[in-house]
């Protein structure tokens, strides 16, 4: 009887296994090109890329959804989602997700202008009596969210930003630097927006998942392949496909100039950090 006991556990436990190996993960993130988006309704992106390969080297299968980042927080929050892909890690998302030690890109932001009505932006007290166009479903650190220098006028997407920067509705918008550029690129706006060279700030970007049973060793073994991912040649021809002949990470740039760090570094522009 005692055979037929352990026999009957084992088998058991075989079968909780195989159930839990057979859902998916449901993983959820707001289009974010170019570290992720969606091309003729395929997923698309460096991170996503990056993400897929590590959770298929994993055996873990992934069901993604793209959705506005209010909404993606909102099902972490309901557990309708087990992650979410390119979040910043703050201090008030601890309680709520396990992040890997290893970072998935980084990332820089940066003002974007009109170049037919250019702006000398050395530190906040610049933006004095101007209009910075923001992106929707972000906030913003306190001095940046705060300030009565400027004004802040949101926009339904980034495309609809950089057009109102082009007709003049606003001075300047602020999004991360490659963004930026890919924006301009493809709304074919070359010669008519331009980056301003100041940092305004450096943010890493993770995979992070929900406080779940064995979801911190997930995390673990996420953050150990993407590592070991990091190191192999592959990874260095998918840099070079989506960024050409920038750096994988704008982190190893040289540091922003110490009076940029103390008077821009708070400015930080920032994924919605709680549905609040």
């Amino acid at each position: 009887m005692p055979v037929l006991f352990r026999f009957l556990t084992a088998l058991l436990f075989v079968c909780l296994s195989a159930t839990a190996q057979a859902e998916k993960l449901r993983i959820v993130t707001e289009p974010w090109a170019p570290y992720v988006y969606l091309e003729d309704g395929k997923p698309k992106g460096i991170d996503y890329e990056v993400t897929a390969l590590v959770f298929e080297r994993l055996g873990i299968e992934v069901e993604w959804q793209f959705l506005p980042w209010r909404r993606c927080l909102a099902m972490l929050e309901t557990g309708q989602a087990d992650g979410v892909l390119d979040i910043f890690r703050t201090a008030q998302r601890e309680d709520q997700l396990y992040y890997p030690s290893e970072p998935l890109s980084d990332v820089e932001f940066a003002l974007f202008q009109a170049n037919d009505r250019p702006h000398r932006v050395d530190r906040l007290e610049d933006l004095r009596g101007l209009t910075v166009g923001t992106s929707p479903g972000y906030t913003y650190s306190q001095a940046f969210r705060e300030s009565t220098l400027f004004k802040r006028e949101p926009a339904p997407t980034h495309e609809a930003n950089f057009g109102k920067l082009e007709r003049g509705r606003i001075d300047l918008l602020i999004t991360d630097r490659r963004v930026g550029r890919l924006a301009i690129k493809t709304l074919g706006l070359e010669g008519r927006i331009s980056e301003l060279p100041i940092v305004m700030s450096r943010e890493k970007q993770y995979l992070a998942v929900r406080r779940n049973v064995g979801m911190d060793l997930l995390a673990q073994r996420f953050a150990a392949e993407l590592k070991r991912f990091k190191r192999e040649p592959a990874y260095a021809t998918l840099n070079a496909r989506y960024f050409g002949g920038e750096l994988s990470d704008l982190d190893a740039q040289a540091p922003a100039p110490a009076h940029e760090a103390e008077t821009l570094g708070k400015t930080v522009e920032q994924r919605e950090s709680s549905a609040r």
